[in-house]
């Protein structure tokens, strides 16, 4: 079976053995979008990358690939607008839920939306709105009000409604009255300090495959859109729980903790294992001593965080943090500049690359683990038995440059949260992490079996 992950700049395929879970080829392939590519070269359709990845995958196997599977985060990725009752609670509630399903949250308003808000939102413009507001029997107004506006708004995403679930149904009407399309999830918070996000998840990835990837002019034909499966930052999140629940199994414990470093974003992945009061509450058992409850299984995405169209963020939030040296944010400064111009250079001395890699995994880092209020704990990321970086800085570096970049997971201590100090740092050197959650459905030992080849390529240092 061949694994695909259709990409805003490279199309990556790995061709994978589901009987034994060997990976048997892999390939890239710049993606083939519409638009014309850096350097003037025409534009094409999506599928040529992608049939391009699976020829070098059979030729190399010398095996015909079968099925294809795919995830995507071409054409700009999954965005989503989050509508919630109150800024610090469900709004709070639906952006955590909305990162965790591979979404890049573009805007956020709470309570009852006005004309202004509703420009704001459109101007963010969204591939998709998550309504979400009240707790199950609690406040219905707001909710309903701001579906009779999003009704009204001149928004073609879809909406996915998780409030309130004795309004919902009522938002929905009012929503299907205006021609809106529209699917109703389960309350992302159904009781204060409860954050339910699965059935939401669910939904927005049912959108997204429905509505989104065959919206986005991406390729002619519905082909496309019947191969993916998922955003491609879900799929990567169900291969870090699934690479998590192996090594539970393997009795190595299970807490996982990934940072990918791309182009324009800096994703953080952990899975964790909650304790004491804590799991408790995520067993059911008691209440959350939070206002909005931790997801154990979490994504944040940092859009000024990446290194090229965002390097110039990486330098301002380092210099923001107190992170660089005397005299190192205008050489810094004016590197990040001339790449975010021209994101496609290759340049001849890696260390200014590196030193912003660093600095990415260093602020993206200290986001994912610090609290989200004062009110809150620090995600509990001190007993993280693997730490695994991905991204092309990576897989293209040598161990020194690996080391280097990974090493604030392990020995930065100035974020406000203990440090995994006994934690194994691996490189997910073959892009390997994203096919083990496509397959974790369909082909779950298959998926565990890959996951278990990231452990292979350990970092030195």
């Amino acid at each position: 079976m061949l694994c695909v992950d259709v990409g805003s700049t490279f199309t990556k395929g790995a061709l994978v053995d589901v009987a034994s879970g060997n990976l048997l080829a892999t390939a890239s392939h710049r993606t083939t979008l519409p638009a014309p590519l850096p350097g003037g070269e025409p534009g094409g359709d999506v599928l040529q990358g992608l049939d391009a990845v699976r020829a070098a995958t059979e030729e190399r196997a010398d095996v015909r690939a079968g099925a294809v599977l795919a995830c995507s985060s071409a054409g700009g990725g999954l965005r989503i607008a989050v509508v919630g009752y109150e800024r610090l609670v469900t709004a709070e509630a639906g952006r955590r839920v909305a990162l965790s399903a591979g979404g890049r949250v573009v805007h956020v308003t709470a309570g009852p939306l006005t004309a202004a808000d509703v420009d704001q939102l459109r101007a963010a413009r969204p591939d998709l709105v998550l309504l979400a507001g009240g707790t199950d029997g609690g406040d219905s107004e707001v909710l309903l009000h701001n579906a009779s506006r999003l009704g009204v708004a001149r928004l073609r995403a879809p909406v996915v409604v998780a409030g309130n679930t004795e309004a919902a149904p009522a938002a929905r009407a009012e929503l299907e009255r205006r021609g809106r399309k529209v699917v109703v999830a389960p309350n992302v918070l159904p009781r204060i300090g409860t954050l339910e996000p699965l059935g939401a998840r669910a939904a927005i990835r049912e959108q997204f495959l429905r509505h989104v990837i065959g919206g986005k002019g991406l390729s002619r034909g519905t082909r496309f859109a019947r191969l993916v499966r998922a955003p491609t930052p879900d799929a990567v999140l169900a291969g870090v729980e699934v690479l998590a629940d192996a090594l539970g199994v393997d009795g190595a414990g299970g807490d996982v903790l990934v940072v990918d470093v791309g182009g324009a974003t800096t994703d953080v992945y952990s899975v964790v294992t909650p304790q004491g009061e804590d799991g408790a509450a995520a067993a059911g058992d008691v209440r959350s001593r939070d206002v909005v409850a931790p997801l154990w299984r979490a994504r944040t995405v940092e859009g000024d965080l990446g290194m090229r169209s965002s390097a110039p963020g990486v330098v301002a939030a380092a210099t923001a943090e107190g992170l660089l040296a005397h005299g190192e944010e205008e050489a810094l400064g004016a590197y990040a500049r001339e790449v975010a111009a021209d994101p496609g250079v290759v340049p001849p001395d890696q260390g200014p690359d590196t030193r912003l890699a660093e600095l990415a995994v260093t602020m993206a880092l200290r986001r994912h683990g610090r609290p989200g209020s004062t009110a809150s704990a620090p995600r509990p990321l001190a007993d993280v038995r693997v730490v695994v970086g991905s991204g092309g800085v990576l897989r293209h570096g040598d161990a020194e440059r690996r080391r280097q970049v990974l090493d604030p997971a392990v020995a930065d201590h100035g974020g406000g949260w203990r440090v995994p100090a006994a934690a194994t740092v691996v490189v997910d050197d073959r892009y390997l992490l994203f096919a083990a959650g496509l397959l974790a459905a369909e082909h779950p030992d298959a998926a565990a079996a890959l996951a278990r080849r990231v452990l292979i390529a350990e970092v030195s240092g």
